[in-house]
Formats: structure tokens, sequence, C-alpha cells
């Protein structure tokens, strides 16, 4: 089940992108490259505006901080590109073959491999999403709106398969990414885990199909 590097993506279209100034743009490069290279938590302010042909304070005065850096990678990014990335997770998912439970399953195989490969990113960003009120008021609503349509066609099949209960399906949606968001949080960024086995996923996989399964 294929899964990808953020930043690997995100330096993809990074490059192609007119919306930022040539210094700023080289600053956003630079910063992307080497924190896919080397890692987030060992790249410095420094290291990136040597890399990047500018002074240190040209990246405090624009960003502030090395982690308000990262946002500006990453929000401009999930902004603009989360309708197509969950358009792509949800086709590569679906397939009118197998089971909702096996659905379940490869989705949350999938979510694991991501955050496997883009952990150190993810804990960074969790953290800045947890205590910024202002891109939480941003960010969750727009996730809600691309992700959720997609997941409300998956469990309307499944109803009328008779696979799961006759509940209102935003009812369900809800109980599902609950459940999952709060798994892949606990474990990721409370726990702080490197990867889950096939034993946990079950577990998850049953307490869904154990409340809404018929």
């Amino acid at each position: 089940m294929s899964s990808f590097n953020l930043l690997d993506r995100i330096a993809e279209i990074t490059k192609k992108s007119e919306k930022q100034t040539p210094k700023q743009k080289k600053i956003l490069e630079v910063a992307i490259t080497t924190f896919a290279e080397k890692g987030y938590s060992n790249t410095s302010t420094a290291e990136i505006a040597k890399l990047a042909g500018v002074a240190e304070g040209t990246i405090f005065k624009h960003y502030g901080t090395k982690e308000n850096l990262l946002l500006a990678i990453m929000v401009p990014f999930l902004k603009d590109n989360t309708s197509s990335l969950v358009d792509e997770l949800f086709t590569e998912l679906m397939d009118e073959k197998i089971s909702f439970k096996q659905f379940i399953r490869n989705l949350l195989k999938n979510r694991i491999e991501f955050l496997s490969k883009n952990k150190e990113i993810f804990l960074v960003f969790f953290k800045e999403f947890i205590y910024k009120e202002e891109l939480k008021k941003e960010l969750i609503p727009y996730f809600l709106e691309k992700a959720a349509p997609r997941l409300k066609e998956v469990i309307e099949i499944a109803q009328k398969r008779g696979e799961i209960i006759d509940k209102p399906v935003i009812q369900i949606t809800n109980m599902i990414a609950t459940t999952i968001a709060g798994f892949l949080i606990t474990r990721f960024a409370i726990l702080n885990v490197d990867s889950v086995n096939d034993n946990e996923i079950e577990e998850i996989v049953h307490l869904i199909m154990h409340g809404i399964g018929k």
C-alpha cells in the first residue's frame, strides 16, 4: 500500500510555486531539502540561511522561529493539496470487492505507514497545531470539508450492503474519525512509538466494527 515522504512531495510543488518572492522561495526550498536530508531537529536556521545565501536574520524577519518556518511550508501545502491527497488516498483504498472491515484495516495501515515515514515533521506540526488556536480554526473545518464526504461515501455503501448499523452517517463518520485519530495521535505523538504492530491494528478494527457493525 503506497505512502510517501511528505517533504519530498512538498519540495516538488514548492519548486513550481510562484506565490513567494525569489528569496522566500529559496529559503523554503533549502529548508525542505535540508529537513528531508538531515531531519528537522538536526537542521538549524543558521544552516538554512547559509545554504540559501541569506542572513539568518532574514529568516527570523520572515518567519520568526524554525517552527513557524515549518508551518510556512506545511500550511499552504495542506490547503492547496488536501483535496487531491484525500482523493488519492480513497481512490487507492476504495474497492467494491472488499468489506468495510477490510477498508478500515487498510486505512489504518496506510496512515500508520504515512506517519512512520513522516514522524518527526508530524510531531512538530502536531505540537504547533495543539497550541495555536488560529491554526486549528483555519485547518480543522478545511480538513472536514475535504475528507468527510469521501468517508461518508464509503459508509453509505457499507450501510446498503448491510455491513454496518443504520445510524446517521455523520454520527458514524465522527465515531470512526475520532477513534482512528485518537489512536494515531496517542501512539505517535504521546507514546512516541515508531511503528504499530498488526495486533494493535486488529484491536482498533475490532473496536470500530463492534461499535457499528452488524
